[in-house]
């Protein structure tokens, strides 16, 4: 396991800065959340185009944007959000009928099997990276579809990897604002090593110091995503498509939209911003499903497995939950050791399990249950009987974590992950590590009932300080959302900001000629 050699002090200052932000709940006038507020003189412009990335991951904080969007600007805004045929129902069932759907068609590429619109369907991991040409080819109907408007939208809000988003824009007349799901902190790193790699990155060699990043902050060569590890290799296929598909398309944005809050990510935004042209801003407005829904989650009447009422015949923080999302692959024998270490851990627990075909090798007893269906995870985790989280720390799951007051144990699986894993626990302080193993080999079930038993202990004074910053956490990101909090001031100044600029010349076609839709299959959803 990684140590946690990022200091106790910035540990603390970490602490020390949620608890602040946590007061700041008072309102600063009736405008402070952008209800009401009236548009500047001589903008014009009241329309918004989010185009998430086909991934459940990239869309639920977008389509969370969406909603934030209508019920904080719905006066001076439209919305319009574009997906593909097949997920028009998942996008339609967490958006309010305010809110407008346009569907283009999901393009043909083989290999890739006929309907497979989103990469948690996708049959095997190897097809991922056709998913990503198959979205780049996306690139005319999104330019058709910006021709036909009758004005220039305000802004287009896109997805990182859909990068001919910021040419259509642009030649539509209008701002382009990236997101790409992460965190100022593992996207201010990830920028910086790839920008100035470390002369190696073999496994336990440590990177003492991030490039334009705080002093604390330092990390480990396996915790360097694969993507940036190898973006110079020629051999890489990722690193191919990157090049052509997306250049310099991200850091060419206006802007870039952070689902975040201040008091957690608020030192690493200098970093993030440098690598952005000048003037653009790292906009932290999260978290956005908080924005977008209050305390109160939609997900609470669609709990088909019964969690809830599970749950509710638990002791209060006596279950821990564990999930390891929708796109990193378990295998077989890592889920018998995971299924041993909880049994042994003598705590109960809710185990969410993608594969249809593995059983457990052990009795998990009354007190266990896996569930292989939907899980509504925010509501699992706002629930009192849970007491902690066992996550992949996926940033959407590490968020929905914080803002319920519930600890991690991190086991990061890909991507940035790794990352996320070292701001949860080596930083923030509001989680422990799993010690994954190098190149992915299994974990055994004695060290996973020993985390489990850390994570969930209560009494210990390392537990009591976790748990003590945890809630201080989820009393800044509520904050954070609050009229006159820090989120829905960046999301009001973000809408402001965006009608101000128009004063400027947009590049490639401020005055771009909008035409009718072509024959392209676009089409309206309902």
């Amino acid at each position: 396991m990684a140590a946690a050699t990022n200091g106790a002090p910035a540990m603390s200052n970490a602490a020390t800065a949620m608890s602040n932000a946590a007061g700041a709940t008072e309102p600063h006038g009736a405008n402070a959340t952008g209800n009401g507020a009236p548009v500047p003189a001589g903008s014009g412009r009241d329309h918004v185009v989010i185009f998430p990335f086909m991934a459940k991951g990239h869309m639920l904080p977008l389509l969370h944007l969406a909603t934030a969007l209508t019920a904080h600007h719905g006066r001076r805004l439209h919305i319009t959000l574009v997906t593909t045929p097949g997920n028009v129902p998942f996008a339609r069932s967490h958006l309010p009928p305010s809110v407008s759907l346009v569907s283009l068609p999901f393009p043909s590429l083989p290999p890739l099997p006929p309907g497979i619109e989103s990469t948690d369907a996708l049959p095997s991991p190897s097809l991922h990276l056709p998913f990503l040409h198959a979205t780049a080819l996306l690139r005319a109907p999104f330019a058709d579809y910006l021709s036909s408007l009758r004005s220039p939208p305000l802004a287009v809000v896109s997805d990182f990897f859909l990068g001919f988003t910021r040419a259509a824009a642009a030649r539509a007349g209008a701002r382009r604002v990236v997101f790409n799901g992460m965190s100022c902190f593992a996207s201010a790193i990830c920028k910086a090593l790839a920008a100035a790699p470390p002369p190696s990155y073999e496994p336990g060699a440590r990177l003492l110091r991030v490039p334009d990043m705080p002093e604390h902050v330092v990390v480990a060569a396996e915790e360097v995503p694969d993507g940036v590890a190898r973006r110079a290799d020629p051999d890489n296929p990722f690193g191919r498509f990157f090049a052509q598909e997306i250049g310099d398309s991200d850091v060419r944005s206006w802007g870039v939209l952070v689902n975040s809050f201040a008091a957690l990510d608020e030192d690493y935004v200098p970093g993030l911003e440098s690598f952005y042209g000048p003037g653009a801003r790292a906009w932290l407005v999260g978290p956005l499903f908080l924005a977008a829904a209050g305390d109160t989650s939609p997900e609470k009447e669609q709990d088909p497995e019964g969690c809830l009422a599970w749950l509710d015949d638990r002791a209060p923080g006596s279950v821990v939950y564990v999930s390891f999302g929708t796109q990193a692959h378990v295998t077989e024998a890592q889920l018998d050791e995971i299924a041993h270490g909880l049994v042994e851990s003598g705590h109960a627990f809710l185990w969410a399990v993608r594969s249809g075909t593995w059983s457990p090798p052990v009795d998990v007893g009354p007190n266990g249950r896996i569930v292989r269906g939907w899980v509504p995870q925010r509501s699992v985790l706002a629930h009192g009987a849970v007491g902690g989280f066992v996550s992949h720390c996926g940033w959407n799951s590490v968020m929905e974590s914080l803002a319920a007051g519930k600890p991690l144990l991190a086991w990061p699986m890909i991507a940035e992950q790794h990352l996320n894993a070292r701001h949860v626990a080596n930083i923030l302080g509001v989680g422990v590590r799993v010690a994954v193993k190098a190149g992915g080999g299994v974990v055994d079930r004695a060290h996973v009932e020993e985390k489990v038993r850390e994570l969930m202990d209560a009494d210990g004074k390392a537990a009591r300080g976790m748990r003590e910053r945890v809630a201080a956490a989820q009393r800044a990101a509520k904050a954070a959302v609050s009229a006159g909090g820090t989120s829905a001031v960046a999301l009001q100044d973000l809408v402001e900001e965006l009608q101000r600029t128009y004063g400027d010349v947009v590049d490639e076609g401020a005055n771009g000629i909008h035409q009718k839709i072509k024959e392209n299959g676009v089409r309206v959803a309902k």
